[in-house]
């Protein structure tokens, strides 16, 4: 089995590439999805970011606030340190659980979506990892358009994460997103068989 690692700052058009690599036929796990399994109301996981950054980060409905949450550890990187410490290691247990499952139920390819990969320092859990990028400007402008942040929100954002040229060089397969959707479908499309290339060499 294939373990591809699937990264990208924000509004990078990673959601894109992962539709794509879904229909091609990888089996994906979603880093984001795992992270609200692990905080799910009355979980540890949610009584430890409550300890750490207080009890309004929930909603009435017992919810995490994660809107709340992210304004509060943006431009904090000792409060950003602290929440990842909390988080991390059980997303991390769980994804190998879910790794599990699908080299068990005979997966080749597993593509695994994590945003923050080189953050969390996940890069090496998998053979192949594949950065999905875009110029900053041009991301900046789809968190102001659809994400609807502020310009000021929208800067806090980026600059939360590694620069792209630093995991542009730790990367083993890079999509550039600055075009047009069909000249990404074409570029995902390359990837795909590369990397069904790849597996086939290995089988």
């Amino acid at each position: 089995m294939l373990k591809v690692g699937l990264t990208g700052n924000v509004a990078a058009g990673k959601s894109v590439v992962v539709d794509q690599l879904r229909r091609l036929g990888a089996i994906i796990i979603d880093a984001d999805q795992l992270v609200r399994e692990v905080e799910q109301p009355g979980s540890p996981l949610l009584r430890d970011i409550t300890d750490r950054f207080g009890s309004e980060m929930v909603m009435p409905n017992g919810q995490l606030d994660r809107a709340r949450l992210r304004r509060r550890v943006m431009g904090d990187p000792a409060a950003l340190a602290d929440l990842n410490a909390i988080i991390h290691p059980a997303v991390e247990r769980l994804h190998g659980a879910r790794l599990a499952e699908a080299e068990a139920s005979g997966a080749r390819i597993v593509v695994s979506d994590i945003p923050l990969l080189f953050e969390a320092g996940w890069q090496d859990a998998f053979d192949v990892i594949i950065l999905v990028d875009a110029p900053p400007a041009t991301r900046r402008r789809r968190l102001v358009a659809f994400r609807r942040l502020t310009p000021h929100e929208a800067d806090r954002l980026i600059a939360s994460q590694d620069p792209a040229d630093l995991k542009r060089r730790r990367s083993d397969i890079v999509i550039d997103n600055a075009g047009t959707l069909e000249a990404l479908e074409a570029r995902v499309r390359e990837v795909w068989d590369a990397l069904v290339t790849q597996v086939n060499a290995g089988a």
